[in-house]
């Protein structure tokens, strides 16, 4: 939406003066599924829509929440940012606020703000990170707090956790803080040691596929897929000293499987482990331009995606297998926590038009739903914007 009309909306809204607006990018994961609270490696990228918050400091004692994509709105005392509101939108926001308090910020004086997201609530691509973080960067700002971008990302990770319930990595929160333009992030999620790759994809587009069957991390599947995690390490700590499952090599985790009785957290690590070495390999084939490569390599990620890790489900699963009979089609996988959602697939120029035709009729036929498409187009992390 134009910044101008959001303007307008929020003048209309809480009356006439001065309003700041902020911008935080949704983010699609190329490759590295459910590695991030494992430790291990992630290579997402920002994508051109996210969240946008419009803000004005008040003289009042409370803060006020409205969006223009949600009916509930509330006002919020500044002495209970720190108390989630029911189960409402507003505790993105509104955990973002108590992670400040959390660190000793005393909020004298409230605020107005107006949300608004053209992320597609629910397709698994991080609208909620992009929420957390656009609240981070507009408070940092607008209350001079001081806060370094790594400080945001934290924070607006540990209001994912404490608010909305869900054992999230801290992937989704950096990319939507720290992308940039043209480039995908390589992240180690382990040390946030990071490097800007560029997406030089010379005659192929990322093109996302919404299934339009939504995901709900807070389910309570994925937090299960963490404590899956949690218990395969604890079972392999006792034969090599070990954080996380980022610390074992495929070679290390072929030899001490056995050690893991239950074999469904076993197919749990295998993905894991697994998944690390393939985002790590399709990096540098990304470096050396080797697209079919990487394709390939995506390919592999959904099928582990789909029989170890058992994150998929039949909608991702259907346009998926509808999108690999396409000729042009490089590499296509589910993207983000799963359960639902989008995928994600490399499409070369000259397929696009047939790709979204095909892929999007055989996904139809297969499910009885119809799909969304989107040419990705990259972006900056989160920013002022007016």
């Amino acid at each position: 939406m134009d910044i101008d009309v959001l303007k307008a909306r929020f003048l209309e809204k809480y009356g006439p003066g001065s309003v700041q607006g902020f911008f935080a990018p949704g983010r699609v994961n190329l490759i590295g599924e459910h590695t991030d609270y494992n430790g291990g490696f992630v290579l997402p990228c920002a994508l051109s829509f996210g969240n946008y918050c419009l803000i004005r400091r008040t003289d009042r004692p409370y803060v006020r929440f409205s969006s223009l994509n949600m009916k509930f709105e509330t006002e919020v005392s500044v002495e209970d940012l720190d108390k989630p509101v029911g189960r409402e939108w507003v505790n993105y926001p509104v955990g973002v606020f108590a992670q400040f308090l959390k660190k000793g910020v005393r909020f004298a004086q409230g605020a107005d703000l107006l949300f608004y997201g053209d992320v597609p609530a629910g397709a698994g691509l991080s609208s909620s990170a992009a929420i957390e973080v656009v609240t981070a960067v507009a408070i940092n700002n607008v209350y001079g707090t001081g806060y370094s971008e790594i400080d945001l990302v934290k924070m607006a990770q540990k209001a994912e956790h404490e608010f909305a319930g869900v054992m999230c990595g801290i992937m989704d929160q950096f990319a939507s803080a720290m992308g940039k333009e043209g480039h995908a992030v390589y992240l180690n999620c382990d040390t946030l040691e990071y490097e800007l790759v560029p997406l030089t994809l010379e005659g192929v587009k990322i093109v996302i596929a919404n299934t339009n069957s939504p995901h709900k991390l807070d389910s309570g599947k994925y937090n299960e897929r963490v404590g899956e995690c949690r218990a395969a390490v604890a079972a392999l700590q006792p034969y090599k000293a070990i954080r996380q499952l980022a610390d074992i090599s495929v070679e290390e985790f072929s030899g001490l499987s056995v050690h893991i009785q239950d074999s469904t957290v076993m197919r749990r690590a295998r993905h894991v482990v697994s998944e690390i070495e393939r985002t790590r390999a399709a990096v540098e084939f990304l470096k050396a331009g080797n697209i079919q490569a990487f394709g390939k390599l995506m390919i592999a990620s959904h099928d582990s995606l789909r029989d170890d890790y058992e994150v998929t489900g039949p909608e991702l699963d259907a346009m998926v297998e509808s999108s690999l009979g396409i000729e042009g089609v490089l590499g296509s996988r589910m993207t983000g926590g799963g359960f639902g959602g989008c995928t994600v697939s490399l499409v070369k120029d000259e397929a696009i038009e047939e790709f979204i035709s095909r892929a999007g009729a055989g996904y139809k036929e297969k499910t009885g739903l119809t799909p969304a498409f989107y040419v990705a187009e990259t972006s900056d992390g989160g920013k002022r914007i007016c």
